[in-house]
């Protein structure tokens, strides 16, 4: 598998979260873990934008929980729901304004073997869902505030782009379900929900 392509630098998260949601789709996460190299396609992200999103994180302002966010965009920001799935996000634009994006599905292209011993349930579709995506990954909240520039969990630009992107309003939220911040390839089978 060719993961050949250019890193995304800083100057890439420290704009709009909305147009950078948008540009996720097609960008290639890669995580160097310890057993090996994997990596996925993002096929569906969200977006969560300050204080005045009442679905953010940050619209309680400053926490322990959330404090990652208010720094400079580009680093990872994870957390844990409902006492079973972690969530992986990406912290955006410039440090004090609190805003990240969920990445809700992703398309494998390296290591599905580490992604299939870390999903024990045998499910066809590993990564269709941001929990599936975090269990499959390996990633836990030990890997909240990475710099995404660097060389542990980082993304690459490898030239592709989706022919075809649905944006909708968020899902599973009960505030500011109105906000069409969700965006997702329609081509992709592994987006969480169509």
């Amino acid at each position: 598998m060719n993961l050949k392509g250019k890193k995304l630098p800083r100057s890439f998260y420290l704009r709009p979260t909305l147009e950078i949601a948008a540009d996720l789709l097609g960008k290639t996460i890669v995580y160097c873990r310890k057993d090996g190299i994997v990596a996925a396609d993002i096929v569906e992200a969200e977006a969560y934008i300050g204080e005045d999103d009442p679905a953010c994180h940050a619209a309680v302002g400053p926490t322990e929980r959330n404090r990652v966010m208010y720094g400079k965009g580009g680093h990872s920001y994870l957390y844990f729901i409902y006492g079973m799935y972690n969530c992986f996000n990406i912290v955006t634009e410039k440090a004090g304004f609190p805003a990240a994006i969920l990445i809700r599905g992703v398309e494998p292209v390296y290591g599905e073997e580490i992604m299939a011993a870390n999903s024990p349930d045998g499910t066809k579709l590993l990564t269709n869902g941001p929990g599936k995506f975090c269990r499959a990954f390996g990633l836990t909240c030990e890997q909240n505030g990475i710099d995404l520039t660097g060389n542990e969990i980082y993304l690459l630009d490898r030239g592709i782009r989706p022919s075809q992107i649905v944006t909708t309003p968020r899902i599973g939220i009960k505030k500011a379900t109105d906000k069409l911040w969700r965006f997702y390839d329609a081509a992709s089978k592994y987006a969480s929900r169509r």
